[in-house]
């Protein structure tokens, strides 16, 4: 795998959600939480519409849905909610986010109910800072303006071109002008921190044209960046469509991805990551939320919830009718159900290991070995030998740290996919996609 190209897969949740099963009998909530830390909690809230399917997308969401059935959905996401909130007991959450789909495509009267069902996880108004996904379309002042009463401390807009044929290119059909009118929205807005989110390896694409983009979202100065390659899913607008060879798409890739990244670097961003770059001495809220230590809970047919043993969700789907048929099945649903959890993959000790590792090592800090031997005993390199990342130069480490190179950190889509265990890999390979 690690010779088998830079980019292997996206590893953004080990495991992913084809790895998860049904879960026989389902377990309660109350009990899956019962043993849990639940003093820094991650919030999610998942809406799964927009108001178009971008061809790369292979998220769980459904395009323009009928009215009805996002009033539907607001009420059973409060009733799931309620379950929910009364199964974990005495809680509190250091950070959420409210995602999709885009939340943006409610307008400003539903975003309104959204954020009270936040409430109701939360306790009260404004007691967890959150981070809200929108698109060029959909970021109206209206709207913003409810996301920012309402506690966000992050607004993140997917662009990904800032040149109109290339967006095309992507089956993204935006205009420069509504992309413009947004960023000046979200400014006017008042939320502290935005995310550009931006595409490489898109078909036309070149160095001077990638050089644009970045200029383009750097005159926004924005606290956050994200430089993602286009990846090219089944059943996704794009998987219909013949592309370059790999290898050529690799170099175009690789190559634009270092153009990004030094460019970044210097207009004064930190890397985090192979795709998050930071305004060097913007802080952020939530912080005391360790995603590898702390658990999440996901509201929403499309989201996920994870405890230290147990990561859950509703199934999961690609297709425009597969995701139609969970939707329905979601709002289908009597409140009981909410209770349980449907479907998932139980983490052993070895596993809860394996995470740990790839949820560190893809960051730019690296592996804390003291933290490691803390939670785990020994030591990560007696643990996961890793020579094979040492020899080709991607790994470094000292007496407290293990992290990637630079260039490791340029193939982390190999790296990750590479540290998926064998149960993993296989449950992941039998999983049929719809």
């Amino acid at each position: 795998m690690l010779d088998g190209g830079p980019y292997q897969g996206y590893l953004y949740a080990y495991p992913h959600k084809t790895a998860y099963r049904p879960l026989r009998p389902r377990p309660a909530l109350g009990d899956v939480w019962a043993d849990e830390t639940r003093d820094a909690l991650f919030l999610y809230l998942h809406l799964p519409f927009c108001e178009m399917r971008c061809g790369f997308c292979n998220l769980f969401t459904r395009a323009n849905p009928p009215a009805a059935q996002v009033a539907r959905y607001l009420r059973t996401l409060r009733r799931q909610a309620e379950v929910v909130r009364a199964a974990l007991g005495s809680t509190r959450f250091a950070a959420g986010a409210v995602g999709g789909g885009t939340p943006t495509y409610l307008d400003a009267d539903e975003l309104t109910e959204l954020f009270d069902i936040v409430d109701v996880m939360t306790g009260s108004p404004g007691a967890v800072a959150l981070s809200v996904e929108t698109s060029p379309a959909t970021a109206t002042p209206e709207r913003l303006a409810v996301v920012a009463a309402r506690g966000a401390w992050r607004v993140s807009l997917g662009v990904q071109s800032f040149l109109d044929a290339e967006a095309h290119a992507a089956g993204r059909p935006q205009r420069r002008s509504d992309v413009d009118r947004a960023l000046a929205a979200i400014r006017g807005a008042g939320v502290g921190v935005l995310n550009i989110d931006l595409m490489y390896g898109i078909a036309g694409q070149t160095p001077r044209t990638w050089a644009e983009s970045l200029r383009a979202a750097l005159s926004w100065r924005p606290e956050e960046v994200y430089l993602y390659p286009l990846y090219v899913r089944p059943l996704t607008g794009l998987g219909r469509r013949a592309g370059p060879s790999r290898a050529e798409w690799d170099t175009q890739r690789m190559t634009l991805y270092r153009q990004g990244r030094d460019t970044l670097r210097e207009a004064g961003y930190d890397q985090l990551s192979m795709r998050h770059f930071r305004l060097r001495g913007v802080s952020v809220p939530g912080e005391d939320h360790c995603c590898q230590a702390d658990g999440m809970v996901g509201l929403g047919c499309g989201a996920r919830s994870y405890t230290s043993g147990l990561h859950y969700s509703f199934d999961y789907a690609v297709s425009v009718g597969g995701v139609r048929a969970v939707i329905e099945d979601y709002l289908a649903r009597p409140a009981d159900d909410f209770a349980y959890a449907e479907v998932g993959f139980a983490l052993d000790a070895a596993e809860r290991r394996r995470r740990w590792l790839v949820k560190t090592l893809l960051r730019a800090e690296g592996v804390d070995r003291v933290a490691w031997r803390a939670r785990f005993g020994g030591d990560v390199a007696d643990a996961f030998p890793m020579e094979r990342l040492a020899e080709r130069g991607w790994l470094a480490a000292d007496d407290t740290t293990v992290r990637l190179t630079d260039e490791g950190m340029a193939h982390s889509d190999a790296v990750g996919p590479w540290l998926v265990s064998d149960a993993v890999k296989a449950a992941m390979g039998e999983y049929e996609l719809r």
